[in-house]
C-alpha cells in the first residue's frame, strides 16, 4: 500500500483528498503546515508527498529543499495555486517530481500518483560504464558529471529533472524517445503539460553538456516526434538549437 503524506492548509481540500485517496487504497497522513510535514516525513517515511506551496509557516519551495535534503529519493508532487512558469521550474529544479495547478481534476492527480509510483518501483538500469559526451564524462551510478578541458576537471551540476530526462535518453542510445513518452515519465500526463517544457530542459542540458550547444551532437531533436541520444558524434550533424526551439514538441 502506497503511503502518501498530504501537506495543505485548506481543510476542505484536505478532507477531499483524504477521502478520495483512501477509497482508492492509499495510506494517508496529513499535515497543515511545513514544520509538521517535515517531522512526519522523518517519522513515518512516506512513499510520496503531495505538497501545497502556500503553507502558513514555511514557503513550499523551502519545504521541498528540506524534504529532498533529508530524503533525496522522496517523490514530491506539488499542488499549488501558483501558475507562473518560474515557480514550476524552480520547484522541479529543487527536486519535485511533478507540479499541478489548483484547481485540478482528481482523476488526473490519481494518474500522476500512479506514474510516480511506477517510476519508484521500476528497477534501476545498469549504470556501470561512464558515458562520454565530448569533454563531459557522466557517471550514472554516482550521478556525477565531470567536464575536462584546458582548465582541468570541473563538476557539471544537473538538477534532478535534468538527470531524469538525460537518463531516459541514455537508456536508449540511438533510438527515438517520443515527446509523449518523456512527458508521461516526467509529469504523468502529457496532455496537461505545456509544450515548451521539454524544450526548456533540453536546451539547459545542451548548454551544460554539448561542446557546441547551438549545434548539438549528442542530444538531438527529431522535429515533431521527440529526442534522441546519439552516442557517436561523428555520425550525426546536430541541428541548430534555435530552430529546434521553434518546433512544437506536443503530439
Amino acid at each position: 500500500m502506497t503511503h502518501v503524506l498530504i501537506v495543505d492548509d485548506e481543510p476542505q481540500l484536505l478532507r477531499t483528498l483524504v477521502l478520495s485517496l483512501s477509497q482508492r487504497g492509499f495510506q494517508i497522513s496529513t499535515a497543515a503546515d511545513g514544520r509538521t510535514a517535515l517531522r512526519l516525513a522523518k517519522a513515518e517515511t512516506p512513499d510520496l508527498v503531495l505538497l501545497d506551496l502556500g503553507l502558513p509557516d514555511i514557503d513550499g519551495l523551502e519545504a521541498i529543499r528540506r524534504l529532498r535534503r533529508d530524503d533525496p529519493g522522496l517523490p514530491i508532487i506539488v499542488l499549488s495555486a501558483r501558475s507562473g512558469s518560474n515557480d514550476k521550474i524552480v520547484a522541479l529544479d529543487l527536486g519535485a517530481s511533478d507540479y499541478m495547478t489548483k484547481p485540478f481534476d482528481i482523476n488526473e492527480l490519481l494518474a500522476r500518483l500512479r506514474a510516480v509510483a511506477r517510476r519508484q518501483a521500476a528497477p534501476e538500469p545498469p549504470r556501470s560504464a561512464p558515458v562520454q559526451l565530448g569533454q563531459v564524462s557522466i557517471d550514472r551510478y554516482a550521478r556525477v558529471a565531470v567536464k575536462t578541458d584546458q582548465r582541468g576537471k570541473q563538476t557539471v551540476h544537473l538538477t534532478p529533472t535534468e538527470w531524469r530526462l538525460l537518463e531516459m535518453l541514455l537508456d536508449k542510445p540511438g533510438a527515438l524517445v517520443s515527446s509523449r513518452e518523456l512527458l508521461i515519465a516526467l509529469r504523468g500526463d502529457p496532455d496537461n503539460t505545456e509544450s515548451s517544457y521539454l524544450r526548456i530542459y533540453l536546451a539547459q542540458l545542451r548548454r551544460k553538456l554539448e561542446p557546441e550547444p547551438g549545434r548539438p551532437r549528442y542530444l538531438l531533436t527529431e522535429p515533431g516526434m521527440g529526442y534522441r541520444y546519439q552516442p557517436h558524434a561523428a555520425a550525426a550533424e546536430g541541428t541548430a538549437e534555435d530552430p529546434a526551439a521553434e518546433v512544437d514538441e506536443s503530439e
